[in-house]
């Protein structure tokens, strides 16, 4: 399986997107601070994820979430989340 994933900073509240074929490895690499994109600002929190047969379609996924329709899709959908986490 793959997967494209959206993560939150805890501090900064702010998101990131990526896509893996090993979620919980990726986030610790995350949180360790071994991705250039986001070591800067840790930690980083999982706060939605869907999963793909294969690595071309979680990358096309990926690409389209970071559109700025895909943006707008996973604000919607994870809105409910959000406000109750704060």
């Amino acid at each position: 399986m793959y997967y494209v994933y959206l993560l939150k900073n805890k501090k900064d509240k702010k998101m990131y997107t990526g896509s893996t074929n090993n979620l919980r490895k990726r986030l610790k690499e995350h949180n360790d601070k071994k991705s250039t994109w986001t070591k800067a600002s840790t930690p980083w929190q999982l706060i939605y994820y869907e999963a793909c047969l294969n690595g071309d379609d979680a990358r096309s996924r990926e690409k389209y979430l970071k559109s700025g329709t895909g943006k707008r899709y996973l604000n919607n959908r994870i809105k409910r989340f959000l406000s109750l986490t704060g």
